[in-house]
């Protein structure tokens, strides 16, 4: 390949991308069916740059925080019998919006054109001169069955599909739905928005001709970790809908090849599938921990308890990253570290030239990894993260320590050990304050709120986030009853313990990705605890 660019390397659906004027314009987004990673990267693209944002009730909200800091957020979520702005006021806030200058995304769940009244909107768009992009999603119609293990066709079972809204089951004059045609008109049925009329639905198609006997299946919050799947048959489905509690929204398959299910269901065999699990670490931090829990299948809830921010007097700081170049180890204890040192490099007009011939410690892989993004290998990780393993990596290095220059660059609240332990060995030290780690002000009340679902774990990665997370509940730790609690090493499993948590798991490699998987045994063996019991 050449790297030459050709018309299909072009997409038809961004505009403006150049340095020239761009086309003000309003984008009908498709969300995808729940899950926020199954957006379109047209449709990532269009809600990163928009001024405006107008979402569903059904786009993922982790979708939001994609949106610049800036953007307008308009919630025009449809909740059944509860409507936050009628479709009117949502077509006239687009063009409103759009002819005032503003670059609109309209996010809707699943894809614009399936029952998503995009159709609507982009009409109500054309009439008024108001130019307008479509970017298809995918549709929860495929999607949902698809996650359930139910593939909508299927060689020798399947070989159409029809997809129908469930919110016009009526009978009568006014019906828009042919139930005789539509019974036998394709292999697999699926019906978007059926539950609130699922006993119709149901009724009507036996009615037609359809077999009671046949396989239906019911997935709510289908594609994501809150997945629920309700197999039974079409003629029994409703009533054990209805014995469930199954609320929406959900998506209705009647066919075939939801007998496939047994052999195809794949999302609820995620390790930690179903688990309600609270992230504490800083927002900022978070991302990575979360996507992580998400991909194993976990329900993520995050509840920063701290928060990092840079030092009110940077004069100490400033005096020894001017001087970074005489010291002979600089140990960074966090990727945290790293952020604030280099912010403050670039303020000061430096950049990693400054380390000189300084050998550089790096505790832990993330640490490690923040250093190689800026242009700094680590000479040293030491294998394990405590305070004993860092002194000993350190000190049985070929150059030592004794006589040596150290600085270590640390949070405000980072605890003595390591500094009076290199002290002890004989190293000059001198321990400076890179950030500040405070509460990040979070609520009880919010807290509560967020775990009324249930928390089957809450994690620690750090002692700041045992404190401060028992800070905002008052000392109490009864709303984390019943819960697994996860601390990712001794440190913070000893601050645990010190305010009377039983900590349940600790990670034996002190990192996230080991706090995941030590959670995600654990979780697993629980399970299999359960399944015995029954």
């Amino acid at each position: 390949m050449n790297g030459a660019r050709t018309k299909r390397d072009e997409s038809p659906f961004l505009e403006g991308e150049g340095d020239g004027d761009r086309c003000v314009t309003v984008y009908l987004v498709g969300a995808g069916p729940g899950d926020p990673e199954l957006i379109t990267v047209a449709g990532l693209a269009a809600l990163r740059r928009a001024d405006v944002v107008v979402y569903d009730r059904l786009a993922a909200p982790a979708l939001l925080r994609e949106a610049r800091p800036d953007a307008l957020l308009i919630d025009a979520g449809k909740a059944p019998g509860a409507h936050r702005l009628a479709q009117d006021n949502i077509n006239a806030l687009l063009a409103e919006h759009a002819l005032a200058g503003r670059t609109v995304v309209r996010l809707k769940g699943g894809d614009p054109f399936v029952f998503g009244r995009g159709g609507e909107e982009g009409i109500y768009l054309r009439e008024r001169g108001v130019p307008f992009r479509v970017v298809p999603g995918v549709t929860s119609a495929i999607a949902a069955a698809e996650c359930a293990g139910i593939p909508v066709t299927h060689r020798g079972i399947a070989g159409s599909v029809l997809i129908a809204t469930g919110h016009e089951a009526a009978e009568g004059p006014g019906a828009s739905l042919n139930w005789q045609a539509l019974a036998g008109a394709a292999d697999t049925l699926v019906f978007l928005m059926g539950v609130e009329r699922l006993g119709a639905i149901t009724e009507q198609l036996v009615a037609a001709g359809r077999p009671a006997e046949q396989p239906a299946a019911l997935v709510r919050w289908g594609s994501t970790t809150e997945q629920q799947v309700l197999a039974a048959t079409l003629g029994t489905i409703a009533q054990r809908a209805r014995a469930a509690g199954l609320q929406p929204p959900a998506t209705l398959i009647v066919g075939e090849v939801v007998r496939l299910r047994e052999k195809l269901a794949w999302l609820e065999s995620s390790p930690l599938f179903g688990a309600r699990v609270l992230v504490t670490r800083t927002r900022e931090q978070a991302s990575g921990m979360v996507a992580r829990l998400r991909e194993l299948g976990a329900v993520p809830l995050e509840f920063p308890a701290i928060a990092c921010s840079p030092v009110e007097d940077t004069s100490a700081l400033d005096a020894a990253l001017r001087a970074l170049a005489e010291q002979d180890w600089i140990v960074f204890t966090s990727a945290n570290g790293v952020t604030a040192a280099f912010e403050r490099l670039d303020a000061l007009g430096l950049d990693a030239r400054a380390f000189g011939r300084a050998r550089v410690c790096a505790i832990g892989p993330a640490t490690a990894g923040a250093l190689a993004e800026r242009g700094i290998r680590a000479d040293l990780v030491p294998p394990r993260y405590t305070t004993a393993d860092v002194l000993g990596a350190l000190t049985g290095s070929p150059e030592g320590v004794r006589d040596r220059r150290v600085l270590l660059l640390r949070a405000d609240i980072a605890p003595p050990e390591l500094g009076e332990g290199l002290a002890a060995a004989g190293a000059r030290v001198a321990s400076v304050t890179a950030y500040r780690t405070t509460a990040a002000g979070g609520r009880r009340a919010e807290l509560e709120q967020l775990i009324a679902g249930g928390l089957d774990a809450v994690t620690f990665t750090a002692s700041s986030t045992v404190t401060h997370l028992l800070e905002v509940l008052g000392g109490d730790t009864t709303p984390l009853q019943g819960a697994l609690v996860a601390s990712i090493g001794p440190s913070t499993s000893a601050t645990a313990r010190k305010a009377g948590l039983v900590v349940d798991i600790e990670a034996e490699e002190h990192t996230i990705e080991g706090l995941v998987q030590a959670l995600a045994a654990a979780w697993a063996a629980r399970r299999r605890a359960a399944e015995d019991v029954r």
